[in-house]
């Protein structure tokens, strides 16, 4: 019996000692790993968001002169928010990564303004916000950036909103105060690009409000727009912008063919239907004066492709969901004119091309009433998707569509063909002029005669982007506002953005920079879900359709058996009419029922679906974390009582 106490107190010894050493251990090994593996980390996501890109690595390795970065964080007064002080933490250590990287041309330095302090009205003068508390005190996690040549920059707070974005905000804060010279963008365009949807009349009111991909693009580069009537593109553009323009006139068509000849590369946009105009008109109740509701550029079929201004792409497994009034039993519908067009690792199902660097990384771009290319017969360019809806998609008139947009019925209607139409291409290689030789330049009153550069008949490699949209550049499809404080930020929900700026600076040259665009969407969709919404729209529509008509014809029935005489007067009617009467009534209340049912048990797949993952996570989890307890338990009484059997 001592013997047996004996080894008690010693099992019990031996487990403290194991406790005390266990703890020993795990304070050394987090005290070694915070000093040596400090920038040490594992990025498990599905797209990388937490590792960095190469264009960042390239970026931050060309550094030619020292950059220094302040970033301004008021540790004592985010104490209390934990969310706030581990966000912050992300910044320093991706910071410190940076730094190490640019081989002593990044200075990286960290401020605490406290409150009233110099360095707070310092943080302030840089432009940086704070975050006010309940306690009456502001947060401060902002950064300021400078040069050697006294540029500024600055992020005015990191919003964890933004957490996503967080590598490519820096990045590009880094590369905007690197470069000695931003790149010249020529735009032609009619869309109130730099006004927003107001236009013109709300730019004379001082409410005008840029697109955000307009606002973006003049970060990056020099934009240089021209009016939609020139002679020359001017030396100093390297690549047009093209955004929906009105009918271009002769000279300035030769323009742009000239330029294309002699080098430049050209992004044009086109749209069989531009909404961002409807919207105008809608807002001010009459059409706009000069506004454009479907454009064409006449050099497409020169350049390669054909392009049809009166045909809109209809995706039903793309389709956006949208708010629609008009069915009160399904206040959200799917609605194939707006594209959500997804990417995927495998490039036969993506709606993106995988080896283009512009789209090779894109998560997610909406469109809205978009058209489509084919190539042109006999074109010497190559003709390569970048874009393309899925293979459950059709074509539809732009005209019908203005007259009838109602969701329900275009699904109704819809017929798919299987084919997957190009939106957006990429055409390469060998080009001829739309022109044999330069038409006659056209004299303005006052003006001298324009000097035209001489006449090239072909390109050895012409480098185009087309795109069959326009309303990629609307607010509405892409961005969702939130408010901080008193301002409004645009927070991303797709890649419209990535698409276009990483468009343009492949042009130009600069292809760093896209792969962090193009990768900062961490969109993580129910598929299946999705899947099943869609299964459910398509049952639920042919299924109202037919119990609607066997209602109406019922109805018609009824209505003609209990039709009044000649006089107006009711007849009388017979037994077997009564009692046919009798059965359609009772038919049109099991239809209407059946109908209500259809209409309840449109999501019933996705509410059972719902109660199976709740049931997993609130019961069985648990359940099973129960039963592995209760294994190790009885395993560790089994082995205590085989030691209480020993023998002395």
């Amino acid at each position: 019996m001592a013997a047996l106490a004996a080894f008690a107190r010693k099992r019990r010894l031996a487990a403290l000692s194991a406790i005390v050493l266990g703890a020993v251990v795990f304070v050394g090994v987090n005290t070694a790993a915070n000093v040596f593996f400090r920038s040490a980390r594992a990025d498990l996501t599905d797209n990388g968001l937490y590792t960095l890109s190469d264009g960042t690595k390239n970026i931050l390795k060309k550094l030619n002169e020292p950059i220094t970065l302040r970033f301004y964080f008021s540790s004592d007064v985010a104490a209390n928010f934990p969310t706030v002080r581990a966000y912050a933490e992300r910044i320093r250590d991706l910071l410190a990564e940076y730094k190490s990287l640019a081989g002593g041309n990044l200075i990286v330095e960290e401020i605490d303004p406290q409150p009233y302090t110099e360095a707070e009205d310092t943080a302030v003068s840089l432009g940086l916000q704070g975050a006010p508390t309940q306690g009456g005190e502001a947060i401060y996690m902002g950064l300021s950036a400078t040069n050697m040549a006294d540029g500024q920059e600055s992020i005015p707070f990191f919003q964890m909103e933004r957490e996503a974005y967080l590598e490519y905000d820096l990045t590009s804060l880094i590369s905007r105060l690197a470069e000695t010279k931003k790149p010249v963008l020529g735009v032609v365009t009619n869309l109130p690009l730099d006004t927003g949807p107001g236009g013109l009349l709300a730019s004379m009111q001082g409410t005008s409000q840029p697109f955000v991909i307009y606002s973006q693009l003049l970060q990056i580069f020099q934009l240089q727009p021209l009016e939609q009537d020139f002679a020359v593109v001017p030396p100093e553009i390297d690549t047009l912008l093209i955004a929906h323009p009105k009918a271009l006139s002769q000279q300035t068509l030769y323009a742009i063919d000239q330029f294309v000849m002699r080098g430049g590369r050209v992004i044009a946009f086109v749209d069989p239907l531009s909404e961002i105009s409807q919207l105008q008109s809608r807002e001010t109740g009459e059409p706009v004066q000069g506004a454009t509701f479907k454009s064409d550029l006449w050099l497409l079929k020169s350049w390669g492709v054909t392009y049809n201004p009166d045909e809109v792409v209809l995706d039903r497994a793309r389709a956006q969901k949208v708010q629609y009034g008009g069915n009160a039993a399904r206040p959200v519908v799917s609605y194939p004119v707006w594209l959500g067009l997804k990417g995927d690792a495998d490039p036969k199902v993506s709606d993106f091309a995988r080896d283009d660097l512009v789209t090779g990384s894109l998560s997610v771009v909406n469109l809205a009433s978009a058209g489509h290319f084919t190539p042109a017969e006999g074109a010497t360019t190559k003709f390569t998707p970048l874009i393309r809806s899925s293979d459950d998609a059709m074509l539809y008139s732009a005209e019908m569509l203005n007259i009838q947009s109602d969701p329900d019925e275009l699904i109704r209607q819809f017929l798919p063909t299987g084919e997957r139409y190009t939106i957006a291409a990429r055409l390469s290689g060998p080009l001829k002029s739309a022109f044999k030789e330069a038409p006659p330049p056209v004299v303005k009153e006052g003006q001298p005669p324009p000097v035209l550069p001489a006449y090239i008949g072909e390109a050895a490699d012409a480098n185009i982007i087309v795109v069959a949209d326009s309303d990629i550049f609307d607010d509405r499809f892409w961005v969702q506002p939130q408010q901080q404080g008193d301002q409004t930020m645009a927070v991303p929900i797709a890649d419209n953005l990535a698409f276009v700026a990483g468009a343009a600076e492949n042009m130009l040259g600069s292809n760093d920079l896209i792969s962090l665009r193009t990768r900062a969407t961490g969109d993580r969709p129910f598929t299946v879900v999705e899947d099943m919404q869609k299964a459910a729209d398509t049952r639920f529509l042919r299924e109202e359709q037919d119990l609607n008509a066997r209602i109406a014809e019922t109805q018609e029935k009824l209505a003609a058996l209990s039709k009044p005489g000649a006089n107006g007067e009711a007849t009388a009617l017979t037994s077997e009419q009564q009692a046919e009467i009798e059965k359609f009534r009772a038919e049109l209340t099991e239809t209407r029922a059946r109908l209500r049912e259809v209409q309840r048990g449109l999501r019933s797949g996705i509410e059972t679906l719902g109660a199976r993952l709740a049931l997993i996570n609130i019961a069985l989890v648990p359940l099973l974390l129960i039963v592995v307890a209760l294994v190790i338990a009885v395993a560790r009484r089994r082995r205590m009582a085989r030691a209480q059997t020993l023998p002395a």
